[in-house]
């Protein structure tokens, strides 16, 4: 495990206390689990915006394959 040292707003310091003492769990474990909640959900944004862009820049030759599939199916 790393540590490090963290400055939080009052404010959300004070909300995370209160989290903390209803949960009945250490602040350690709460932020950590914090992050690996906010981790993932950045994970899966990056993934959304690369499969948006992987998708615009395939799309053009999916419409042209698609043509020539449609001239073979008329050809039959």
């Amino acid at each position: 495990m790393k540590t490090l040292s963290l400055k939080l707003d009052d404010e959300i310091f004070e909300e995370t206390e209160k989290i903390v003492s209803d949960l009945k769990l250490a602040r350690n474990r709460y932020i950590n689990e914090a992050l690996n909640l906010y981790n993932e959900y950045n994970k899966r944004r990056i993934l959304k915006k690369k499969l948006v862009k992987e998708s615009k820049l395939v799309a053009a030759s999916s419409l042209e394959v698609l043509a020539e599939f449609e001239k073979i199916a008329d050809e039959i």
